[in-house]
């Protein structure tokens, strides 16, 4: 396992639509392992591959105190109610920002066996993986964000508070 370079903005790779994965083989999975270990490394919460310059459709996520799970090729296929949420990304350091998203999610895709899987998640898991869906699609946390005093420097002290994800 490697701990890969975190692509920030302005890097290109960050705002590509990813694609999809067609097979699941020793190179996705070792991207997968080397994913876990990245995000564990900057403790983060999630991490898509397009994080670490790398434009498929993978995302590694792994809430406090949980085993870490893969998602590949996830589709977003139920939202419920809003909430603002205080969010900060690896990609966009020292920044953090107060935006929307959903209170409860419903997740389709494969885990890293191939088999289908199907998530449903509320709270920093919901955030997560709407979080983790936009990079897949080229979105920022930074993009959803209303108006510019709804984002703000993040103090070291600031960012242990909010989760980057």
């Amino acid at each position: 396992m490697t701990i890969r370079q975190l692509r920030a903005l302005p890097d290109p790779t960050l705002r590509q639509k990813a694609k999809r994965v067609s097979t699941i083989g020793s190179s996705i999975q070792h991207l997968i392992d080397d994913m876990v270990e990245t995000m564990q490394q900057a403790k983060g919460v999630g991490l898509a591959a397009p994080q670490v310059g790398v434009s498929l459709r993978v995302v590694v996520l792994q809430m406090p105190g949980e085993e870490p799970i893969t998602i590949i090729n996830p589709q977003i296929v139920k939202r419920s109610g809003e909430r603002e949420v205080s969010e900060a990304c690896l990609s966009v350091p020292g920044y953090a920002g107060e935006i929307k998203r959903s209170v409860s999610v419903t997740v389709k895709g494969r885990d890293r066996q191939g088999k289908a899987i199907r998530l449903r998640a509320t709270d920093l898991m919901a955030q997560a993986l709407e979080h983790e869906l936009d990079h897949l699609n080229g979105v920022l946390y930074i993009d959803h964000i209303e108006s510019q005093d709804k984002l703000y420097k993040a103090e070291p002290e600031t960012q242990s508070e909010v989760s980057s994800i």
